[in-house]
């Protein structure tokens, strides 16, 4: 009856950590037993907080307390062993990277299948199986293997999370609810978390409206792309057949005048050499005419003389030949510089029709106004830009391969020009801009103050028709309509055209510039550049000739021309 008796209770004398018969069974003061070894593994790992707790009831113990082993646990321990041989252990599924450790394996940790919200710990398959078989344990919240259940504790109380301070927006136990939250608006986190989901679901409701609207931009844009493909497809195809037509159309051109020319030739020539002939057998005959005449009036035979004479010295009258006049222009150089001048004709006009044709071909956008794309996007069409020392004022230093342009005091010796700005300190580029280009610039130095302005640098674009010499406004960036500028004052910028200042309502955080030009197009825009870009200011206009980078400083400040991958 002993044996059947203990039998029956066999589970009340196994050990909650190692789930294997107590050995060497110690009590700890809340009345718990557990194996002296796992027990003491368990405190190992709290000796640092120096406060030490029961692996089942969670109840806290300061100092460490002393283990002696529980005698009579261990006589019945051992005659439960007696009686029946233990339990195979449930075969362990080991912990790899990046799994949840059990919290009561000792040594070698196993993979936990689940974390205990009452309990705060993790457990692998063996350890778990007491919260389904004790009833202990049947009120205790289970949930997936997490490694963040500390983020379940109030860091202040050491108690579990279960409110939510709407007041502070923060977690908190029921211990801050009556201390430093006590005045607050609080809630239960599920009850939050009810709330939230409202939100949760308005948020979702707004990403799932993005995604199906995005989804139908990139399906747009799919569709675009193929269109645009077949459409360049076909224009190429168009282009070719009617380049080639019109190579055969100026072939043809070309042997018909070629044919005309010849035709010419050969009409002139055949009449001429019917006249040469006619000429030459006149020529005969008079030749001979002349020959008997020399002979008669040699002969001594006075009746043969005068029966002779009148047959000889009559005239010859009429020929078949008229008068001949050769005309002074027997050349087709007049017909040569006609093509010259045709071929000239017809390169101006398909100058003129390409230009117009490369508006077109430039106007065919998938993606609408390049000038709001993305930095990368603009650095396709990067230039690099050398300073114009021709240009520069004699206080402007140019240096780094006229890359950089510094206020420079004494002045520079350069020679008087006419292109040279002799009152303005500023200088251009030597390249100009007639198509796309985007370009960036780097300010550096001291601020001028004046004007009731701190003014930094003058970062413009100009016709090579802006006016050079003296103070006035056709001098000056931005003060005519030659001219288009972006002002960086200490506190923001400006755009000034035709002396119009317009101030932008943008606070500096930069002191680099993009410039971006689609010449054609018209389109002017400024950029402030950092990690990020900020459009400052953009101009549609009608560009009627090709634009010059220019920049103005003054006194201890320089302007560098930045490198710009494509």
């Amino acid at each position: 009856m002993a044996e059947a008796s203990i039998s029956v209770g066999q589970d009340q004398f196994m050990c909650p950590v190692c789930l294997e018969l107590l050995k060497d069974p110690v009590t700890i003061p809340c009345g718990h037993s557990y194996c002296m070894g796992c027990i003491k593994g368990c405190w190992d790992q709290d000796d640092q907080k120096g406060v030490y707790s029961c692996p089942q009831c969670r109840q806290t113990f300061t100092p460490e307390p002393y283990l002696a082993k529980n005698t009579m646990l261990a006589e019945v321990v051992q005659k439960l062993k007696k009686a029946r041989p233990p339990c195979p252990a449930a075969p362990p599924a080991h912990c790899d990277t990046g799994d949840v450790e059990c919290d009561f394996c000792i040594g070698k940790k196993e993979k936990a299948v689940k974390s205990c919200l009452t309990c705060l710990a993790s457990y692998c398959q063996t350890h778990l199986q007491p919260h389904y078989e004790s009833p202990a344990f049947q009120k205790h919240t289970l949930v997936k293997a997490s490694t963040r259940l500390q983020d379940k504790i109030c860091p202040h109380h050491n108690e579990l999370i279960k409110l939510w301070c709407q007041t502070d927006q923060q977690f908190m136990c029921y211990l801050c609810m009556v201390d430093e939250h006590r005045d607050h608006k609080t809630v239960s986190v599920a009850a939050e978390r009810t709330e939230r989901e409202k939100q949760l679901g308005e948020s979702q409701r707004k990403t799932q409206q993005r995604i199906q609207d995005r989804e139908k931009e990139v399906q747009e844009l799919r569709q675009a792309v193929e269109s645009l493909r077949r459409s360049a497809q076909a224009a190429v195809e168009d282009s070719e057949r009617i380049f080639t037509e019109l190579i055969r159309s100026i072939e043809r051109r070309r042997r018909e005048v070629t044919e005309l020319i010849r035709d010419q030739e050969k009409s002139e020539l055949n009449d001429t050499e019917g006249v040469l002939k006619r000429l030459e057998r006149e020529i005969a005959d008079l030749r001979r005419r002349d020959t008997e005449l020399e002979q008669l009036s040699h002969t001594e035979d006075h009746i043969h003389f005068l029966q002779s004479f009148p047959s000889l010295c009559a005239h010859p009258g009429s020929t078949d030949v008229p008068s001949i006049t050769v005309s002074p222009h027997l050349s087709f150089e007049d017909v040569g510089k006609s093509v010259s001048q045709l071929k000239e004709q017809l390169e101006d006009f398909c100058k003129e029709e390409l230009e117009r044709l490369s508006t077109q071909v430039i106007n065919i956008s998938i993606v609408h106004d390049l000038a709001s794309k993305p930095r990368k996007e603009l650095s396709r069409h990067s230039s690099e830009f050398t300073l114009d020392p021709n240009t520069a004022h004699k206080h402007l230093r140019l240096s780094e391969g006229n890359r950089v342009v510094t206020w420079s005091d004494p002045p520079q010796s350069y020679p008087d020009r006419p292109e040279r700005f002799n009152s303005y300190l500023a200088v251009l580029c030597r390249e100009s801009v007639s198509a796309r280009c985007y370009w960036e610039v780097e300010w550096s130095g001291k601020w001028r103050y004046g004007e009731g302005e701190v003014y930094g640098v003058y970062v413009a674009v100009s016709y090579k028709s802006l006016g050079r010499k003296g103070l006035g406004n056709e001098c000056r960036f931005g003060y005519n309509d030659q001219s288009w500028t972006l002002v960086r004052f200490l506190s923001g910028y400006s755009f000034i055209h035709n002396n119009t200042k317009t101030k932008l309502p943008i606070v500096p955080s930069s002191y680099r510039i993009g410039v971006y030009v689609d010449h054609r197009a018209g389109t002017l825009s400024f950029y402030e550049v950092s990690d990020t870009m900020t459009l400052l200011h953009r101009v549609h206009t009608t560009f009627t000739q090709p634009l010059y980078p220019g920049y103005s400083i003054w006194s201890g400040s320089k302007v560098k021309l930045c490198h710009q991958p494509k």
